[in-house]
């Protein structure tokens, strides 16, 4: 059973991290080739983070298939985790109160998407 919780953790972040990716490298075009102001990037970031994470959770939890929330709550934390190293060991910054309170948020949303996750999954059999 731990296992096929590990691969569900596995493929959550998979998601999130290719969704983030993804949205950086079309992010990054269209602020070099539309008028995509700066000032919006706080908003779009923090949309394609709840984005990126929910679903993240929703493919964790529908792995899983058991304890929604807390292997969403992983998916959040491995997250928050993997942010805050590369903030503090490459630029030697702790988290401000403003990131703090986003990842929180992070982590909510991750939880309530490996809830839906568990749910939306086909129910398992005695064979699985």
């Amino acid at each position: 059973m731990r296992n096929k919780q590990f691969e569900a953790l596995l493929f959550g972040w998979i998601i999130v991290f290719a969704v983030i990716i993804l949205s950086s490298i079309v992010l990054a075009l269209l602020l070099k080739f539309t008028t995509l102001t700066p000032s919006l990037m706080p908003w779009i970031t923090l949309c394609i983070g709840i984005i990126a994470l929910f679903s993240g959770g929703i493919v964790a939890g529908a792995k899983g298939r058991v304890k929604g929330w807390a292997i969403g709550g992983l998916i959040g934390l491995g997250f928050t985790m993997f942010t805050f190293l590369v903030q503090f060991l490459g630029y030697n910054e702790w988290f401000t109160m403003s990131q703090s309170l986003h990842h929180v948020g992070y982590i909510c949303v991750a939880c309530l998407g490996g809830m839906i996750g568990v749910n939306v999954a086909p129910k398992q059999t005695e064979a699985d």
